[in-house]
């Protein structure tokens, strides 16, 4: 059944399901998969390959006719013409991050996009909020990936800034499943972002090491790195790498990630840094993203009811 609320009619479509916009791993082979699912497939352009990109984005028309976007990601723009790059890609949707919101969105708005920005804290929401975003993706600091070194968990975060502003908001981190998705349209989301759970999907352009690495991996097996700084902090899977790198990250957390591909593509799990969110605790099976989506309505729909008749009876 499809969820009709503003994600979906904003969108385009079925679900409010939105795939994470992972360096090197939101290309075509994964983002089409979500976008047949029903969900919003996401190409990412923090890899800076943006030659590369604009092949999956032609890969993508091949493979699915639905509704997809692009990310930008700020912290890791190499081309001063990213906007008009993404523009003349010819999408509507973009989700911005990494960054500030006010540094694109007139930009995008004024060329008929629709621009959603990545939020870690309050503060942050309010000023996309007064940059003219139409939306928010509110990411908790369990999430996987880059985050803000003072993170906040995704239960505390998200209520907060749902109570203080009217746009849309999508949740991300911690988000694994129908009950987590309904926990996070309980506190006032209207649609989900997943990382993780996709990363380890059978349509996941990583090497079979990572994704078993997600499945056997507990939920205190992530690991936060860089709290201090300089550069980003992040959430990653717990390696003899990130260990040592939890109480030495050096000058430059950046410099783990120029093997990175040694990781991502060639299984070598100590060769960077393997992103992930807390999640990873609760998933045990690769299985194709439709099933991911499919099972994931299904149960958040379970959920709703069984708690309305539990509780509202």
């Amino acid at each position: 059944m499809r969820i009709q609320n503003r994600i979906t009619a904003m969108l385009g479509v079925e679900y409010p399901i939105v795939q994470a916009p992972m360096g090197w791993i939101a290309r075509a082979q994964l983002a089409s998969a979500v976008s047949n699912a029903g969900g919003m497939g996401i190409i990412e352009t923090s890899s800076g390959r943006l030659d590369e990109i604009r092949v999956e984005i032609k890969k993508m028309r091949e493979m699915t006719t639905k509704p997809f976007g692009v990310n930008i990601a700020q912290a890791f723009v190499r081309d001063p013409d990213i906007v008009s790059f993404v523009i003349d890609q010819g999408v509507k949707f973009v989700t911005t991050s990494a960054g500030d919101p006010q540094r694109y969105c007139s930009a995008l708005k004024e060329a008929g996009l629709i621009v959603f920005h990545v939020v870690p804290s309050l503060k942050t929401a309010l000023r996309a909020v007064d940059a003219g975003v139409d939306g928010l993706v509110v990411e908790g600091g369990e999430g996987g990936g880059f985050k803000n070194p003072r993170e906040v968990a995704t239960m505390v975060l998200l209520p907060l800034v749902c109570e203080k502003v009217k746009v849309p908001v999508i949740a991300a981190g911690g988000i694994v499943d129908g009950r987590t998705m309904a926990a996070a349209f309980a506190l006032g989301a209207e649609g989900v972002q997943m990382g993780t759970r996709m990363v380890s999907a059978k349509e996941s352009p990583v090497h079979e090491n990572w994704k078993n690495a997600i499945l056997g991996a507990q939920e205190t097996d992530t690991i936060f790195l860089n709290r201090f700084g300089p550069g980003p902090a992040l959430r990653a899977l717990r390696t003899e790498r990130t260990t040592r790198l939890e109480k030495d990250p050096g000058p430059n957390i950046m410099s783990e990630f120029g093997t990175a591909l040694d990781l991502y593509f060639g299984g070598d799990m100590e060769a960077s840094i393997a992103l992930a969110g807390q999640v990873a605790g609760r998933i045990d099976t690769v299985k194709p993203v439709a099933d991911i989506i499919l099972e994931t309505v299904a149960e958040f729909e379970a959920t709703l009811a069984a708690l309305s008749k539990n509780y509202c009876g």
